[in-house]
């Protein structure tokens, strides 16, 4: 226990000679036991050389060293080569690539998913014109919001007068009830030829636009259903009947809330183009959307097909009048079916998401609704 670091290096591989040429099972255990005793040297050596190192940086020795940057770390899910095992995941069902590329041990759980695919549904969100204008949040189970139905105005109290009249207040709770939106396809052999990243994308953008898509034009047929009268389970509002023309939009937004601060305006793209005819028989004097974003969604009727009283445009502030809860977070929840259609070569892919949606304000949406034809 006298040996230094040399010494004991030395004292080693003298024993690592004799264990080789012992000739007796009590010869070598002796020598195997002196082994253990230098190893337990060693440790002690090279810990002492630590404490002394380190008590020496403490004294202030040592070149100062100021690192200009960290590397550039890549993370392995976002590789062309996981991206492209990825890709045959989905084809196959077959991981074994995927895992062997990931540095932490994920056995027996879910495959990793590359980081564009979350840029895929992000992107879905805002590409979507209807849902890009919802406030969305993310609350456990039913989702219960108040709404004021009436209510009297504040007043104002001269010093010295009676006490001010207690409010009252009329109200009324929206119950949003989540449910699953699903969407399934299967896709072909063209598709599924593809690789990598052009392979996943193509998936992932499909299911996820008409996901969207089908979230979208269930809000506009809930907007488009709101009754005249608000009721204790229901936020209503005000109808417009007239046609395409100046004039309309600026009549619909004069039936807003005061709280509707910042409306648009939905309709079909075949009844954007009759108000603009009527834009160009005024001569391009006037702007009949008075300023304000036209979005398009076709699950509205054009005003050619629309029959009398059918809401052809919704006029509203979708942010303060509507919400999006979804319990489970905002991505997409995919799955893969590579086993039922397998002899055909197709992937079957089904997305969903859960969600509730509906209005919640009253009088934040003004319906404009076709009038009889004469």
């Amino acid at each position: 226990m006298a040996l230094d670091f040399e010494g004991v290096e030395k004292r080693m591989a003298e024993i690592n000679s004799a264990i080789d040429a012992a000739e007796t099972m009590e010869e070598l255990d002796g020598l195997k036991e002196e082994l253990g005793q230098l190893n337990l040297r060693m440790a002690k050596i090279m810990m002492e050389s630590r404490k002394a190192d380190m008590a020496a940086v403490s004294g202030g020795a040592g070149i100062p060293f100021f690192p200009v940057g960290e590397p550039h770390k890549i993370e392995v899910r976002n590789t062309k080569a996981y991206i492209d095992a990825y890709a045959e995941y989905i084809k196959t069902g077959r991981d074994i690539e995927c895992r062997s590329l990931l540095t932490e041990n994920v056995d027996g759980g879910t495959v990793p998913v590359p980081d564009f695919v979350y840029d895929i549904i992000k992107t879905a969100w805002d590409n979507n014109e209807i849902m890009s204008l919802v406030e969305k949040v993310e609350l456990k189970g039913n989702l219960k919001v108040n709404f004021e139905i009436s209510g009297t105005d504040a007043v104002i109290h001269t010093e010295g007068s009676g006490a001010v009249t207690e409010e009252e207040l009329n109200e009324g709770i929206i119950t949003l009830v989540p449910a699953y939106i699903k969407k399934w396809k299967s896709f072909s052999d063209e598709v599924m030829s593809l690789r990598g990243e052009a392979f996943v994308r193509y998936i992932y953008d499909e299911i996820a636009y008409r996901i969207m898509k089908k979230m979208a034009d269930t809000l506009i047929g809930l907007i488009a259903a709101l009754p005249q009268t608000a009721t204790a389970t229901s936020v209503s509002a005000n109808i417009v009947k007239a046609a395409p023309e100046v004039g309309t939009v600026a009549a619909a937004l004069g039936q807003l809330s005061d709280e509707a601060t910042n409306p648009t305006i939905v309709m079909n793209k075949q009844t954007w183009a009759v108000f603009k005819a009527a834009q160009y028989a005024n001569g391009f004097n006037v702007d009949p959307f008075e300023g304000f974003d036209v979005h398009f969604n076709n699950s509205l009727p054009a005003y050619g097909s629309a029959s009398e009283d059918d809401v052809y445009a919704i006029v509203g502030d979708f942010r303060q009048g509507a919400i999006a809860n979804f319990p489970n977070g905002q991505a997409i929840e995919y799955t893969f079916d590579q086993l039922t259609r397998k002899k055909e070569d197709l992937v079957e892919v089904l997305g969903k998401v859960y969600v509730a949606v509906a209005p919640v304000a009253d009088k934040a949406f003004t319906l404009v609704t076709k009038p009889a034809t004469i």
